[in-house]
């Protein structure tokens, strides 16, 4: 769901970029006292596949794409600070080699992909794993991008390129991923079952992830 240069406010990406820079910094000291070189290794192995994943994706109406962003499944594997910060370098190097979203947009594309979504993911994951494991990962992914995709409607409502078309933007925002999302629910069940598969450890849920 890249948001693409010049579809928001100079002012509104200066702000995002902020913003998003100082909940990085903040997921960064609290990731820190957790990581060790099992958790480096494997937050190279999920960023490499987030990134790979989110390569495949098809426009929507909008001015915006749709695909897999990884952003709970990164918080279910690594933790929410972790998985944030995979996603976040993924969007970046998106934006700044492959000019995916663009630069300027750089700061809302982390916000709405890597904080919103791995955050929201996680919370929707830890509030549903104890009753059913399976449901909850389905579910952290699905609502996870259904927010962050109302989180990039709203920007795009209030852009220069969308003046009074607020509601009709964030309507197809939030409703086309509450539907595709479906598929980002079963894809993120399908990369943390293939971990599982693969041998990464589980433990308890915490909040320094469940399988790292």
């Amino acid at each position: 769901m890249h948001t693409p240069d010049g579809f928001l406010h100079p002012w509104m990406a200066g702000a995002f970029l902020l913003i998003a820079g100082a909940v990085l910094a903040v997921a960064a000291m609290r990731a820190r006292d957790s990581l060790t070189e099992y958790r480096i290794q494997l937050f190279a192995v999920v960023a490499a596949a987030v990134f790979a994943a989110q390569m495949l994706n098809w426009p929507i109406p909008g001015g915006t794409s749709a695909h897999f962003v990884g952003g709970a499944f990164a918080a279910i594997v690594l933790g929410p600070h972790l998985g944030a910060l995979a996603v976040a370098l993924v969007v970046a190097v998106q934006a700044l080699v492959f000019g995916d979203g663009g630069a300027l947009a750089l700061g809302a594309n982390i916000w709405n992909m890597a904080i919103v979504q791995a955050y929201v993911g996680y919370a929707v994951y830890a509030t549903l794993a104890n009753r059913n494991e399976l449901l909850a990962i389905v579910a952290s992914g699905w609502i996870g991008i259904t927010a962050a995709a109302a989180s990039a409607g709203l920007q795009l409502g209030v852009s220069p390129g969308f003046t009074g078309e607020f509601i009709a933007v964030v309507a197809i925002m939030t409703g086309g991923h509450f539907i595709l999302g479906i598929g980002e629910g079963v894809l993120t069940l399908a990369g943390v079952r293939l971990l599982d598969r693969a041998g990464v450890e589980s433990e308890q849920l915490q909040p320094e992830g469940i399988r790292a």
